[in-house]
């Protein structure tokens, strides 16, 4: 992305703004490598934030007012309201993201009173399942942070980053995007206990290996999809197996003891449901410890048993990821593919050789046409840092 550009695009939108004036902010989107749909069942997680994300251009105001425009949406043009009315408005587009962090952080008790104009863009595929809401909220977080003088460490801005989409937005999300996107690293990956929030570091080597992220392009809205009704069956099961076993969440359950108390869950939906939470945990520890000593065709395997899972447990594919993943999965230079974010569309990410990579996306790209009837569009993913001011 080009700040010069983005700097000229904000003077351009906030006329009178000084240049002197202006602050720069970055947050990533994520993609997680493995470990999807736990991060509420109190599982392990394997996410990374990607050098694709939301950039903000922004000034500070002294009348209590913020003023936002977005690149990305730009017939809603400059969206205006004061910090004292946060209000939500009926059909809120994007700036309900940013009124949900501003809420919840001045009822966490931060003293938020520095309006500000800010020029937000991003290249993260809207819709795509790399998470641009969570990066947006990160990103909104920062800027409170900055503007306002505040000290807020990258788990808080996550936590709140978290609660803002589940309180405000409506969306029962998990935990994962937001750390991803506050707490990445640079070519690592974090290993996150979704329970506890410890975490971990992990080299990201994948030697002569490149993430493919594969969009696609069906549109997905989490607060519209099936998302807040899987998170309802993982409620309903949890409550029936803790009348056999004394558990928080259902990634407390080892794969075998799932099996033996399972006969509780008489309802087929709520045992599939169960059974995925269950196993993904599983593959998660065996895939950062594949990771760990180096085998590659290890991991790639238990991305495949993670999308099958997803597909015929956790029901959340659907027709496009499954034709995208079955298409790079039968390439030759491709370890492992799997679904990544909520589904219900978005993105797949395949593991795939250096060697191969064009010749594995044309192949892709020519048999998703075939089959689907548009295209799909294709990202080489590179690890990179967490939210910062630029």
């Amino acid at each position: 992305m080009d700040l010069t550009k983005l700097k000229s695009r904000f003077l351009e939108i906030f006329e009178g703004e000084k240049e002197n004036d202006v602050k720069l902010f970055f947050s990533p989107g994520r993609i997680n490598l493995i470990g999807e749909h736990i991060d509420y069942n109190g599982g392990f997680v394997f996410p990374a934030a990607i050098t694709f994300g939301t950039y903000a251009v922004v000034t500070p105001r002294l009348d209590g007012k913020v003023a936002l425009y977005s690149g990305n949406f730009a017939s809603d043009g400059i969206i205006e309201f004061a910090l004292a009315d946060l209000a939500r408005e009926d059909d809120e587009p994007w700036s309900v993201y940013v009124k949900g962090v501003i809420d919840v952080f001045i009822k966490a008790g931060y003293d938020i009173n520095q309006g500000f104009n800010a020029y937000i863009e991003g290249n993260i595929p809207n819709g795509a399942g790399l998470s641009s809401s969570a990066s947006l909220e990160v990103l909104i977080g920062l800027i409170l942070e900055d503007l306002n003088g505040l000290s807020i460490s990258g788990v808080d801005n996550a936590k709140l980053g978290q609660k803002a989409e589940n309180d405000y937005v409506g969306v029962n999300c998990g935990i994962m995007d937001q750390f991803a996107i506050a707490m990445g690293k640079k070519d690592k990956a974090i290993k996150l206990n979704t329970d506890t929030l410890a975490y971990e570091y992990a080299d990201c080597d994948l030697k002569d290996y490149q993430i493919l992220i594969m969009n696609t392009n069906k549109q997905r809205e989490l607060a519209d999809s099936k998302y807040n009704e899987r998170r309802a069956e993982c409620d309903a099961a949890l409550e029936l197996l803790q009348t056999k076993a004394d558990i928080s969440y259902l990634c407390d359950l080892s794969a075998t003891e799932f099996d033996k108390i399972s006969d509780v869950l008489v309802e087929e939906n709520l045992y599939k449901r169960a059974k995925h939470a269950t196993t993904e945990n599983e593959r998660v520890k065996l895939a950062i410890a594949a990771l760990a000593k180096g085998d590659l065709a290890e991991f790639g395997q238990l991305l495949n048993g993670s999308h099958t899972s997803l597909r015929d447990d956790y029901e959340v594919t659907g027709i496009e990821l499954d034709i995208i993943v079955d298409l790079a999965v039968k390439q030759d230079g491709v370890l492992g593919a799997r679904m990544t974010g909520a589904g219900f569309g978005g993105c797949a990410i395949a593991l795939v050789h250096q060697d191969k990579l064009a010749q594995v996306q044309q192949a892709i790209a020519k048999g998703y046409q075939e089959k689907i009837g548009y295209e799909a569009e294709f990202y080489v993913a590179s690890i990179g840092d967490g939210a910062h001011k630029l």
